[in-house]
């Protein structure tokens, strides 16, 4: 059986790229079909995969503002045409690789990360600098994105000329099984993302600083953790890049603060170590980044709403996106006390190998009743 993979864009090394990964493990001769990608960005695994790509591929700077070309991401997803032998086309979508085009008589399975955050619930934290005089222009787009993204949900239908659709959706957390199911209207099974726990495990003696792992986007709310420290005698260091990694600088006063970029595996989990704690100011979809710090036994401070419900075994939250919230909740968490190797180990049921084992038992189950529907009729 010929398969395809599916992903939004391929420039860095996140959570969502980790779960293809995983997939591309599962099924070794699979093309991986992007709108764009920078291969130099990519895993080890990644770069040596067959990768196809959209006509953004070829316009020059394409990294530097994709964002800007949302409103027309839905039809170059659509120019992109898979193998018609293909039979089995997986999707890991957070934004319009769900609504690529399938050949006749493929099934479309859809690891959804997120309904589309830009136009689903977080509008706001993209678009609130936008001009007021463009506002009318704004919502219109983003009313056409919505009607589209709702659209491209539905599932195929045998008798369906139409080739755009998931046969099934499976949901990284229970967070987003609701979502799918409040904003699509479908039923997602939950699968949650792999963590590669033989990867991510304690190196060194932990050490007197905190630590945030993300990238610097809007809803990430970084900004917060910088304001909070900012006000105490911490140190905080902070791991990652993105659109706003200038604003984010300009907030910085504390001299205990430290930007240092993105890192590679190897070094990260040496800093995952070595944290007090990580902070995790963020409403998530999953959260792999709160799994791999606690593989490597740091706790995590994170904020009570999301997938971090989900993933946070070990360590403590707090309620409100402020300072202050976080700041009481740094020192309230030095109140308490927790054993590394036991933080270790409760996330051991998040291992890749339980991922693989539910997807392909997932995989078996849809195709089967596939097979039996057609030999039905």
């Amino acid at each position: 059986m010929k398969v395809a993979l599916v992903h939004d864009w391929l420039i860095h090394m996140r959570g969502g790229e980790k779960v293809l990964e995983a997939l591309a493990q599962m099924y070794p001769d699979a093309t991986i079909y992007t709108l764009f990608y920078n291969r130099s960005r990519l895993s080890p695994y990644l770069k040596e995969r067959t990768i196809k790509a959209s006509f953004l591929q070829y316009i020059p700077g394409i990294r530097r503002f994709y964002r800007w070309l949302l409103p027309i991401l839905p039809w170059a997803i659509s120019t992109l045409r898979i193998d018609p032998e293909v039979r089995l086309v997986i999707s890991s979508s957070h934004c319009v690789a769900k609504g690529i085009r399938i050949p006749e008589g493929a099934f479309h399975i859809c690891y959804c990360h997120t309904p589309m955050r830009y136009v689903w619930g977080f509008s706001e934290e993209y678009f609130g600098k936008v001009p007021v005089v463009l506002r009318p222009i704004l919502n219109f787009l983003l009313r056409r994105l919505r009607e589209w993204d709702r659209k491209t949900s539905g599932e195929i239908r045998p008798d369906s000329a139409c080739r755009q659709g998931v046969h099934q959706f499976v949901a990284n957390s229970y967070h987003v099984r609701d979502r799918i199911g409040q904003y699509y209207r479908r039923q997602a099974e939950v699968i949650y993302p792999p963590l590669a726990k033989k990867f991510y495990h304690a190196v060194g003696e932990p050490e007197d600083y905190y630590l945030v792992v993300s990238a610097l986007v809007p809803y990430k709310r970084v900004d917060v953790v910088i304001e909070a420290f900012n006000g105490l005698d911490r140190k905080l260091l902070i791991v990652g890049s993105g659109p706003c990694e200038k604003a984010c600088r300009k907030l910085r006063t504390s001299s205990n603060i430290f930007f240092l970029g993105p890192l590679p595996p190897s070094e990260l989990r040496k800093i995952y170590s070595g944290a007090r704690a990580l902070i995790f100011p963020t409403e998530e979809d999953f959260g792999i980044v709160p799994l791999e710090a606690q593989a490597c036994g740091t706790p995590v401070i994170a904020y009570a709403k999301g997938g971090a419900l989900e993933s946070v075994k070990s360590g403590t939250f707090f309620d409100q996106q402020t300072p202050e919230a976080i700041r009481n909740a740094v020192r309230e968490y030095e109140k308490l006390s927790f054993d590394r190797e036991r933080t270790a180990m409760a996330v051991e049921g998040f291992d890749e190998r339980v991922f693989n084992d539910q997807m392909r038992k997932l995989i078996q189950t849809c195709l089967a009743m596939t097979k039996s529907e057609h030999v039905a009729c």
